[in-house]
């Protein structure tokens, strides 16, 4: 009985650490997501009535597309990206989003440096609780500001592209006219900085959940619940 007792303990002492470093992972995986929609080129796309350039693919910085040449009486298309800069008429929505992005991908390494510090307290011998519990709730709500500054960049943008009207136009120089705008697709962007902000709520709750488990009230029940184990073996 002994044995099956130490078995226990130890399988909820290893369930204990992994549910923690969960925590760490989801961040991680969130810090991957933000840099992977930040550097999309599909934030918006349109299409155009134009022979020369048919698509557009904007990022939050450069404008892609590709342009048809006439080279020597060979047709040749090229990609051709332009930086989004102060030559454009950059609408609100646009310049949020680019401006929430940055602070969103800058809060989460925060987040993972306070989250590892709240980790690396549970391997040392004196356990400071109250220590841990303030580095999980900075992490919690870094993260909870993170994954808001996500969603609101990408939902903002996306109803505005599609459903609304965006002042979001080109230089002079551009090869082809906002008036030539046929139609506006759907793109990967929406659904990818969904998924980042539900990435980074999921680390709330285990933030959420650990801070639970520190509660002096809970290690009290944990100890009677530890005894009751004793008495019976």
């Amino acid at each position: 009985m002994n044995f099956l007792t130490c078995d226990i303990q130890r399988f909820a002492v290893s369930k204990e650490y992994i549910f923690r470093l969960s925590g760490l992972i989801c961040s991680l995986t969130a810090v991957v997501f933000e840099i992977i929609l930040a550097n999309s080129r599909c934030w918006r796309l349109w299409e155009f009535d134009d022979k020369t350039v048919q698509f557009v693919f904007f990022g939050l910085w450069e404008a892609y597309y590709h342009q048809v040449f006439n080279i020597s009486g060979s047709t040749t298309r090229t990609l051709v990206h332009s930086p989004i800069n102060s030559t454009w008429t950059i609408s609100p929505e646009f310049h949020y989003a680019q401006t929430l992005i940055v602070w969103a991908i800058l809060l989460k390494p925060v987040v993972l440096l306070f989250n590892a510090m709240a980790v690396k307290i549970d391997y040392t011998n004196d356990s400071f609780v109250k220590g841990q519990m303030l580095l999980y709730k900075i992490s919690a709500s870094l993260l909870c500001i993170s994954s808001l500054c996500t969603f609101v960049s990408v939902s903002w943008n996306h109803v505005v592209d599609l459903y609304g009207q965006t002042t979001l136009d080109f230089p002079p120089s551009f090869p082809v006219k906002k008036k030539d705008l046929k139609m506006k697709h759907y793109t990967a962007a929406f659904p990818i900085g969904v998924l980042t902000a539900t990435m980074s709520l999921f680390g709330v709750i285990i933030f959420l959940f650990e801070m639970s488990s520190l509660d002096p009230q809970s290690e009290v029940e944990a100890q009677c619940a530890s005894r009751l184990i004793n008495q019976k073996t």
